[in-house]
């Protein structure tokens, strides 16, 4: 990722959960929980949360493990690993610092890769997500699952108008009031609106290798959580 966005998510990190909260009315709670459900029923031993932020995805998926299942939180930013460090259950989560498109292990090494509102982050084009998509699917053993929960694109085109118009009227004002970063919400009213559609999403999956691609949609498909497999 580049240096921007380092820079933004260092400032973020103190208060960057509440936000995610207020601007979905606390529904980024919800469907963090209900990501985490999807992926873990089918088990595994290691589980890797990539561009973990402060490590909500991580934190579910430790208390849905089972046994002696090895989980691994991994992002680029040290203050965001720093604030996922302090969370309730973070010693039974280990902590890598990590590029998304250069990820430090073997082919197959998990049963499962996570990311949540992270994608977008990844999209500084199509190209360079289907790269990010492949490095996931490379780090999967045969068999294994990859979970994506993001924001998408409403099919109906009045309510993704609503949904624009939300965005626009108050990601960027309530995350500069909460977070002090002007930079931070200006970015994500941007990139918001722009992302794909859960479809499109699913197709530039498939392109990376990943079969088996399904999705469902949230609140009227302002959201939505994605599994694949390799």
């Amino acid at each position: 990722m580049s240096k921007g966005l380092r820079k933004i998510f260092s400032e973020v990190s103190p208060t960057y959960e509440l936000v995610n909260h207020v601007i979905t009315w606390g529904l980024d709670i919800l469907w963090r929980r209900k990501a985490a459900r999807v992926a873990t029923m089918e088990g595994g031993t290691r589980w890797i949360d990539i561009c973990t932020g402060t490590g909500e995805m991580a934190a579910y998926l430790s208390r849905l493990a089972e046994g002696k299942t090895t989980i691994i939180a991994a992002d680029f930013s040290i203050p965001m690993i720093s604030t996922a460090m302090t969370k309730q259950g973070a010693d039974q989560i280990a902590f890598i610092l990590a590029d998304a498109k250069r990820l430090p292990f073997p082919d197959g090494a998990f049963d499962l890769v996570t990311t949540s509102f992270a994608t977008r982050n990844l999209n500084a084009s199509r190209s360079i997500l289907t790269q990010c998509f492949s490095e996931f699917h490379r780090v999967l053993r045969p068999g294994g699952r990859f979970v994506s929960l993001e924001t998408s694109q409403p099919p109906s085109r009045a309510i993704r108008k609503l949904f624009h118009l939300y965005v626009r009227l108050t990601v960027r004002r309530l995350g500069y009031i909460i977070s002090g970063s002007r930079a931070a919400y200006v970015y994500l009213s941007y990139t918001i609106p722009r992302f794909y559609g859960a479809d499109e999403l699913a197709d530039i999956l498939r392109e990376a290798g990943f079969a088996e691609v399904s999705f469902q949609r949230m609140m009227l498909g302002a959201a939505a959580i994605h599994k694949a497999v390799k």
